[in-house]
């Protein structure tokens, strides 16, 4: 099926399908747009940017400076294009994911130990390539491989940078294979089940870390006392 254009008056659709059109026509994938730009193109629609939300439940990706924290707040990057919502054949067949609700997500903060699972920091914590940002830690949906080898998408924690890739820029193989080579073989284990379950998981230490971090300073006081012991 062709795609129509975004202004085409006798397409017979609402404001989120002429949103993916003019994405598909005029923005295309990869690059980035303004708000301004997207208020412009629907100078009659309210909260237009709403309307483009929706498509996301169609496997559309749009990253704002949440996602990706290259970009400003004025902007989005439109990542991918989902399903074609204006053949409504496919936009009925496609079934949007069931959102999740604010104890969901608490629920999952709590069972990753409130850290990243890609890259372990806990939330709050500064990163250290760069310390004056602090990590914000949410809930994403992410393909996560079973112990039996299948794959299942599954809510798990991650801070913004690794959401929105950035921190991939700054790896360092070499530095890598040599902190392997540090590793003894119980935390070998450890990473080798990271690596092929495709996340982190917390250890002990881990947990116990995020969770000192959490306690009021009258309580930290006292854990120390008995870590003296």
């Amino acid at each position: 099926m062709a795609v129509p254009q975004w202004n085409d008056p006798k397409i017979n659709a609402g404001t989120m399908v002429r949103s993916a059109l003019w994405l598909v026509n005029n923005v295309g994938e990869g690059n980035v747009f303004t708000k301004d730009q997207l208020r412009e193109a629907f100078p009659h629609v309210s909260q237009v940017d709403r309307r483009m939300r929706d498509l996301r439940p169609f496997g559309w990706v749009i990253h704002t400076s949440n996602e990706d924290v290259s970009l400003n707040p004025e902007e989005q990057r439109f990542v991918k294009a989902g399903v074609p919502v204006w053949d409504r054949k496919a936009r009925r067949e496609a079934a949007p994911k069931q959102k999740f609700t604010a104890k969901e997500r608490q629920a999952v903060l709590a069972a990753d130990g409130y850290q990243c699972t890609v890259c372990g920091i806990a939330g709050g914590e500064h990163y250290p390539e760069n310390p004056v940002a602090t990590a914000i830690l949410s809930a994403t949906r992410r393909d996560v491989i079973l112990d039996d080898g299948s794959i299942e998408q599954q809510l798990v924690t991650e801070c913004k940078e690794c959401r929105s890739g950035a921190k991939k820029q700054v790896a360092d193989p070499i530095r890598l294979a040599a902190d392997i080579r540090e590793l003894d073989d119980r935390d070998r284990a450890r990473l080798t089940h990271w690596i092929e379950r495709g996340r982190r998981t917390a250890t002990p230490l881990d947990r116990a870390w995020t969770a000192y971090q959490r306690l009021p300073a009258e309580s930290r006081a006292q854990i120390r006392d008995l870590l003296d012991e």
